[in-house]
């Protein structure tokens, strides 16, 4: 059978179009399986953990619940913050009972505070009782008088007191050991190279840190806690390991200064005794 021109022209076209898909329909039916297995493989995830601690100190052979205290995590073991936890332990700590008294404060608003482990008088509610009973503090009667000029009644003078409080009475002790505290911090992640966590105890004395990569930790509160006549300063190791969020929840450091515990990690120093100062 004789073919003409335009047989020859199409058979041309048909072998050009099959030399130029064949390899790639070969390479899709070859690559195929493994773009799925791809597909199908699990992403890693990351691990995070948790850590429950419980500020349990001793005060006079009873377990005190310190509520309110705050702690911080930072990143690597105690050997790897040594220069940290010395510096902590030689920095001498500014007590509450000797800033107030440097300051001219009376021996009631000092009992006042004391009263409620309080660092300022935002602590707790001022009461009718506190300006007018027994136990009156001078400052808040004070403060009271200018209040019942200022707004012509005592009952809103009650409750904004503390606007007319001096600013060193009202809040100067909290905002220096705020002030100390950014600097340690500052230092913390300087050396571990790593942010530094925070929280804060419950009623209970309790609180959480999570979102925790796996590792080795140091439990700190960076400035001495205040109980009773003496001060602790509390540095623990701690290592956290990936397991699952429901069983890492369950472990517990317990913070205290029970000379017998298993792990000491603390050191507990009687607080100076500060004369009065006059006003």
């Amino acid at each position: 059978m004789r073919l003409n021109q335009g047989h020859l022209i199409r058979a041309s076209i048909l072998a050009s179009c099959l030399l130029i898909i064949g390899p790639l329909m070969a390479q899709s039916v070859s690559t195929t399986p493994q773009a799925t297995t791809q597909q199908t493989q699990p992403s890693p995830e990351r691990v995070l953990s948790a850590l429950r601690i419980r500020a349990w100190p001793k005060l006079n052979g009873e377990t005190k619940r310190l509520d309110r205290k705050r702690f911080f995590l930072i990143k690597g073991s105690l050997e790897e913050n040594r220069s940290l936890i010395e510096k902590l332990n030689q920095t001498p700590a500014l007590s509450r009972d000797c800033y107030y008294r440097g300051i001219g404060a009376s021996e009631a608003l000092i009992k006042w505070l004391i009263k409620g482990d309080c660092d300022s008088v935002y602590c707790r509610e001022v009461s009718a009782e506190d300006v007018s009973g027994s136990e009156a503090v001078p400052e808040f009667q004070l403060a009271y008088a200018r209040g019942q000029k200022e707004f012509g009644s005592g009952d809103v003078a009650l409750k904004w007191l503390t606007v007319n409080l001096r600013d060193e009475i009202r809040n100067g002790f909290y905002r220096r050991q705020q002030e100390t505290l950014r600097t340690l911090v500052l230092g913390a992640e300087t050396l571990s190279k790593a942010k530094a966590q925070s929280v804060m105890t419950d009623r209970k004395g309790s609180a959480y840190f999570t979102d925790l990569e796996p590792g080795t930790y140091v439990v700190s509160n960076l400035l001495p806690t205040e109980i009773g006549n003496v001060s602790i300063l509390w540095n623990c190791q701690v290592e956290i390991k990936p397991v699952e969020l429901s069983i890492a929840m369950k472990k517990t450091l317990t913070l205290t200064n029970d000379k017998s515990a298993p792990k000491k990690c603390f050191v507990e120093k009687e607080l100076p005794t500060c004369p009065a100062q006059g006003k």
